[in-house]
C-alpha cells in the first residue's frame, strides 16, 4: 500500500502486499446549489452565479446587463415594444460571443464533480497497487488542487477573512475526528515524546490540530504481522501532507489571486520556476518547512490555473494555442522524468519538476475542454449517486483510506484461515490478492462514511447525514 509524499517502504519484503509510494494523489470544489460537499464544500454565497461561464469579469459591464435586461420584442404585436438602446447592442454581443447562456438557476458543475470522484478512486487504486504509470495517466493531486483553486477564486468575491474562516471550519473538524482516533492509539502503543526535542515536540504535535507543519508519528508501532503493523502510524499520517498543502494555499489565496489578476502569466508560472530551484536539489530547504514548500511549489500552478478557469481567461485563449502550449509543457515533464527516474520508475510523485509541469499541462487541457454539466450525461448518469457521495465525503475518504486499505489486507488474509476454503482456493486467493483487497476496501470506506462522514456536515453547518448520495434532492426534483 502506498501513501503520499513519503519515502517508500514495502509492507512485506516478499512483495506479497502492495507497496507504498512517495506522494499518492488524492485531491479533492464544485459549484453547488444543493448541499454536496467537496474539499471543502462551497459556502451558500458561492452558489449564486455571477456571470455566464466563459465571460471574464472585466467583460461583463453595464452594457451587458442592460442589454440582457431589455424585454423581448414580439414578432408581431399591436403594442409598441420598448426601444432597445442601439449603443448597448455591440457590447452585449461582445460579451456573449462564444459564451453559453446564463443558467436559469444555480447548480453544481457535474463535470468538476466527476473529475473529483475519479481522482479519489485513482488515489485508492494507486495506494494499493503502486502502479507508477497511474501518476502519468491521471495526476489526481494536480486535478484536485486545480478544482479547489477555481472554487477559492469564486469565493474570494466575498471578504477574504470570512472565506478563509469558512474553509478552515470545513477542513479542520474532519481532521480532528481522525486525529482523535489515531493519536490516542499511537500513545496506547507506547509512543512517547522525544526527549531531545523538548517542548518543540509538543509544538509539532499541534499539527494534528492545525496542520501548518508535518505532524510527528512513531516510525514503528504495533507489531509485525498484527492487525496494526509496524508501519501503520506512518501509513495513517501519510495523507496529512495534502491537508497541510491545502491549508497553505487557502491562507495564501488572497495574495495569490491579487497577483494573478495583475500579472497572470508570471503568477501562473512562478511556482514552476520555484520547483525548478527547490524541487531539483539546486537549493535545499531543510526540515518540514522545506517539505511543505516543495509541495506548495509543485502544485501551486495547478491551484492558480483554477483561478484562470474561474475568471474565464482560459476561454479567451484560442483553443489550439492553449492545447499546443499544454502539450509542450507536458512533453517537457516527461522528458525531465525520463532523465531522473527513481527506483519507482515513472512515478512522477518522486520527480517534483516532472510532476509540476505534467500536472499543469494535464489540468489545462481538462479545463480548456470543460463542459458545463448540470447533470451527468448519457451512461454517466448511472454513476450520479456515487459521484455525489464521493464529493460530499471527499475529506473523509481521503483521510481514512490508507488505514482502511490496511484493514482490507488483513480481512483478505483471514480467507486462508477459513476451514476448507483456504486449502481449496488458496492458490486463487494468492493470484488475485490485490483485487480482493480492492473489493474489500469499498465496504470499509462505506462504514467510515457512516461513522465519521457526518462531521463534514456539522463542520459545514448542515444537517448531519449518514449517506448523502443526493437521493433526497432527486426525490424533491
Amino acid at each position: 500500500m502506498t501513501y503520499p509524499d513519503r519515502p517508500r517502504q514495502d509492507a512485506h519484503d516478499d512483495g506479497s502486499r502492495p507497496s507504498r509510494d512517495a506522494r499518492g494523489n488524492g485531491s479533492w470544489p464544485p459549484r453547488g446549489a444543493y448541499d454536496d460537499g467537496s474539499w471543502p464544500p462551497p459556502d451558500a454565497a458561492d452558489r449564486a452565479p455571477s456571470q455566464p461561464a466563459g465571460v471574464h469579469p472585466a467583460h461583463a459591464g453595464a452594457g451587458y446587463t442592460a442589454a440582457l435586461s431589455a424585454p423581448p420584442v414580439p414578432a408581431a404585436s399591436s403594442v409598441h415594444a420598448p426601444a432597445v438602446r442601439p449603443e448597448l447592442v455591440p457590447k452585449a454581443l461582445d460579451a456573449l460571443d462564444g459564451a453559453p447562456a446564463p443558467r436559469a438557476k444555480p447548480g453544481r458543475d457535474r463535470y468538476l464533480d466527476l473529475l473529483r470522484a475519479v481522482a479519489l478512486v485513482r488515489v485508492v487504486v494507486f495506494h494499493l497497487f503502486g502502479w507508477a504509470w497511474l501518476t502519468v495517466l491521471f495526476p489526481s493531486m494536480g486535478v484536485m488542487f486545480a478544482l479547489a483553486g477555481s472554487l477559492m477564486a469564486r469565493s474570494l468575491a466575498r471578504p477574504a477573512l470570512s472565506v478563509i474562516r469558512g474553509r478552515l471550519r470545513r477542513l479542520l473538524p474532519p481532521m480532528w475526528a481522525f486525529s482523535l482516533v489515531v493519536v490516542p492509539v499511537m500513545f496506547a502503543l507506547s509512543w512517547k515524546p522525544v526527549r531531545e526535542e523538548g517542548l518543540w515536540w509538543f509544538v509539532k504535535l499541534g499539527s494534528y490540530l492545525f496542520p501548518l507543519g508535518s505532524p510527528p508519528y512513531p516510525e514503528e508501532s504495533g507489531s509485525d504481522g498484527g492487525w496494526l503493523e509496524l508501519s501503520w502510524a506512518d501509513q495513517a499520517a501519510g495523507p496529512l501532507w495534502y491537508i497541510r498543502a491545502y491549508l497553505w494555499f487557502v491562507l495564501a489565496s488572497p495574495l495569490l489571486l491579487r497577483a494573478f489578476r495583475r500579472l497572470p502569466w508570471a503568477t501562473l508560472l512562478a511556482p514552476v520556476a520555484l520547483t525548478a530551484v527547490i524541487g531539483t536539489g539546486l537549493v535545499t530547504v531543510p526540515g518540514t518547512f522545506g517539505e511543505g514548500l516543495v509541495d506548495f511549489a509543485v502544485f501551486g500552478s495547478c491551484w492558480i490555473l483554477g483561478f484562470a478557469h474561474n475568471d474565464g481567461l482560459l476561454k479567451e485563449i484560442p483553443r489550439y494555442i492553449a492545447v499546443s502550449s499544454a502539450a509542450i509543457v507536458m512533453g517537457f515533464g516527461l522528458w525531465w522524468a525520463s532523465g531522473h527516474l527513481t527506483e519507482e520508475g515513472w512515478n512522477l510523485d518522486e520527480i517534483p519538476l516532472a510532476q509540476a509541469t505534467w500536472s499543469l499541462g494535464f489540468c489545462a487541457v481538462l479545463l480548456v475542454y470543460a463542459p458545463s454539466w448540470q447533470k451527468l450525461p448519457g451512461r454517466l448518469a448511472g454513476w450520479d449517486s456515487l459521484v455525489t457521495l464521493a464529493n460530499n465525503r471527499a475529506v473523509t475518504i481521503y483521510l481514512w483510506h490508507n488505514l482502511l486499505l490496511m484493514a482490507a489486507l488483513h480481512l483478505v488474509d483471514q480467507l486462508w484461515s477459513v476451514p476448507w476454503f483456504g486449502d481449496t482456493f488458496g492458490t486463487y486467493i494468492e493470484k488475485s490478492y490485490e483485487v480482493l483487497v480492492l473489493i474489500a476496501v469499498w465496504p470499509l470506506i462505506g462504514l467510515a462514511i457512516v461513522a465519521f462522514g457526518w462531521v463534514e456536515d456539522v463542520a459545514a453547518k448542515r444537517r448531519p447525514r449518514l449517506w448523502p448520495n443526493g437521493a433526497d434532492r432527486r426525490r424533491r426534483a
